[in-house]
């Protein structure tokens, strides 16, 4: 047996995930490391992370995963945070720079553009930096923290989440906890990861847990206090419930249509650890 190897994300929708392990005991049990949602995706399929939280595209590419129950980054109105992003009217727009940093919100602009905005549109991958991405394209695509940092008056922008429901009246899931099955067979077997996940997500979503969460993040963001509360319990929606399952399943379907992703495995979610009677 040994410890487990988290690749956690740095942004601001994160943290209430990772309560437990910043504030609490459960870091104690695991190795944990930061970086990029695309970088979590790497980490799992070259075997330097066993767990991570990954984009719901990655699930896709990455084999032998299983899914922690219960628990995502998603959103049932828009999120704020995933931004199309331009200083043009939206249906003038034909060349697209990517954010690097992504998987899923490219698969998901794609899919947008391909079956309800227009196809014939042109998309380059460039690091996530607004004013570069509009001197190379006509609009750049935004995820996480530079998102919610961008100044809307001053563009023309579409919420992908808000654009993914108007059209399809599904949550949208961008990204959830998933464990390499290999891993799993080297873990203590009483360790209930989905207990350990699930308990930390609730501690860091409690009144007061967020209330902390918020002060040393507005001034990291450089967003006002009300504005880093309601987007944490507003517009991201941490459940992994049954409406979310089926707006992810047809994400990827749509995705593989259209050649953005593909084709999703069956999803394999992690069962709860069996405690032996005494």
């Amino acid at each position: 047996m040994r410890k487990l190897r988290i690749s956690a994300i740095s942004y601001l929708n994160t943290a209430p995930l990772m309560w437990d392990f910043e504030h609490g005991d459960s870091g104690h049990h695991f190795d944990i490391s930061y970086t990029l949602p695309s970088g979590c995706a790497r980490a799992l399929a070259e075997d330097s992370a066993d767990l991570g939280i990954i984009p719901a595209a990655a699930y896709t590419q990455v084999p032998g995963l299983q899914i922690l129950p219960d628990i995502a980054i998603a959103s049932r109105r828009a999120v704020r945070s995933i931004l199309l992003v331009s200083r043009m009217p939206m249906d003038q727009v034909r060349t697209i720079a990517l954010d690097t940093s992504s998987m899923t919100s490219v698969a998901l602009t794609k899919v947008l553009f391909e079956k309800w905005l227009g196809g014939g549109r042109t998309f380059t991958p460039l690091g996530p930096d607004l004013e570069k991405m509009l001197a190379h394209s006509d609009a750049g695509l935004l995820i996480g923290d530079p998102a919610l940092q961008v100044d809307r008056s001053q563009y023309q922008t579409l919420d992908l989440a808000e654009e993914w429901i108007r059209f399809t009246g599904q949550p949208f899931v961008f990204a959830f906890w998933a464990v390499r099955s290999a891993a799993l067979r080297e873990a203590d077997p009483a360790l209930d990861l989905a207990a350990i996940f699930r308990h930390s997500r609730d501690h860091g979503l409690s009144e007061s847990n967020l209330r902390a969460i918020v002060r040393e993040w507005a001034p990291r963001l450089g967003l006002s206090q009300p504005t880093v509360l309601s987007y944490l319990t507003q517009n991201i929606y941490y459940q992994f419930d049954a409406a979310c399952l089926e707006g992810l399943q047809l994400f990827y379907r749509y995705a593989a249509e259209i050649g953005a992703l593909p084709p999703a495995p069956e999803l394999r979610f992690v069962e709860p650890a069996k405690i032996p009677a005494t």
